[in-house]
């Protein structure tokens, strides 16, 4: 029951405006397959979603340049959207 309640899975319907999903591949907390599940239902579902990846980098998507990547693409991401 407490999965169900915390499954983005249990939302996916009712999720309205723009969706982005940023994912480190090599995270250990969310694992990729999890990513490329929620994007195939988002998909089954008719939601238009925009989906970063970071090749080979952990939850926290850090190292090098990644995070002024990631906080570009977050901050126009926003500055379009909202």
């Amino acid at each position: 029951e407490g999965y169900k309640a915390s499954s983005v899975f249990t939302y996916a319907d009712g999720l309205k405006g723009n969706l982005l999903i940023i994912h480190g591949t090599a995270d250990d907390n969310v694992h990729y397959q999890n990513t490329m599940q929620i994007a195939r239902e988002f998909q089954l579902k008719g939601k238009i979603f925009d989906l970063m990846l970071y090749p080979n980098k952990n939850h926290r998507i850090k190292g090098g340049n990644t995070q002024l990547h990631l906080y570009t693409i977050i901050t126009n991401y926003f500055l379009m959207n909202l």
